[in-house]
């Protein structure tokens, strides 16, 4: 990560970084923030290049920059299109040729993104309506009943969680980890009654998440129960 500044930030700005490797050998620098200065994003989006460097020889070849800007906030847009999706790349005024294709920013201009659920087509519009909404929403929409939305949610759902729910939900997957990892072996070595061990587990399990107030999302993700089976305990 990069160091912060010492600069203190201004009133009401807000910092949230977030670097992703990705497989294809490029970087992904995410922050969310209000601050409305270019200055600033230029500035961080350096360090992934520069951490790059390499002692002794090098030929300074470097992978790609991605800095995808979540703001909340939008810049002025002369040409009057409205746009929520900026692409932004160092190019030849002349010419407009791509000069330097190993640093991108793309801004996602939050406020200007206004399509309803039933207007989501692509899973860009999906991802950019559960960026806006996510604190807002109580159940998972329609539209967004796909695998990676529905982890997506259940992340969410934990992240809430108050440290004593925290610590509870943590010690009860600690158990069911170590038992599982049991009952794993008991099975290996043939043993048909690991299944039903297992099966026992996780409903006792489940009884003590609910107890302690864990949602039936975070439950069911935690011991492969189904909803259903979660609300008749």
């Amino acid at each position: 990560m990069p160091p912060k500044p010492e600069k203190a930030l201004p009133p009401g700005a807000a910092r949230l970084f977030c670097v992703c490797p990705a497989p294809n050998l490029r970087r992904f620098l995410q922050p969310r923030t209000n601050f409305r200065s270019n200055n600033y994003y230029a500035y961080y989006a350096t360090f992934p290049l520069r951490e790059q460097a390499r002692k002794g020889r090098w030929d300074y070849q470097l992978k790609a920059v991605y800095t995808i800007c979540i703001l909340n906030f939008s810049f002025p847009d002369p040409s009057g299109q409205e746009r929520y999706l900026r692409e932004v790349q160092l190019l030849d005024k002349h010419t407009h040729e791509v000069f330097f294709d190993k640093l991108t920013f793309i801004y996602l201009e939050m406020p200007r993104f206004k399509k309803s659920e039933e207007e989501l087509l692509t899973h860009f519009d999906k991802w950019l309506y559960v960026l806006k909404h996510l604190d807002r929403l109580q159940d998972i929409p329609k539209k967004l009943r796909e695998k990676i939305f529905k982890k997506l949610f259940t992340q969410a759902e934990i992240a809430k969680l108050n440290p004593q729910e925290m610590k509870t939900y943590d010690e009860s997957l600690k158990v069911y980890w170590d038992n599982y990892s049991v009952i794993q072996t008991a099975k290996h070595e043939g043993r048909e009654q690991g299944k039903r061990e297992r099966d026992v587990e996780d409903v006792e399990i489940a009884k003590e998440l609910k107890r302690n107030g864990v949602s039936v999302d975070v439950i069911a993700l935690s011991t492969g129960l189904t909803k259903e089976q979660i609300e008749k305990l």
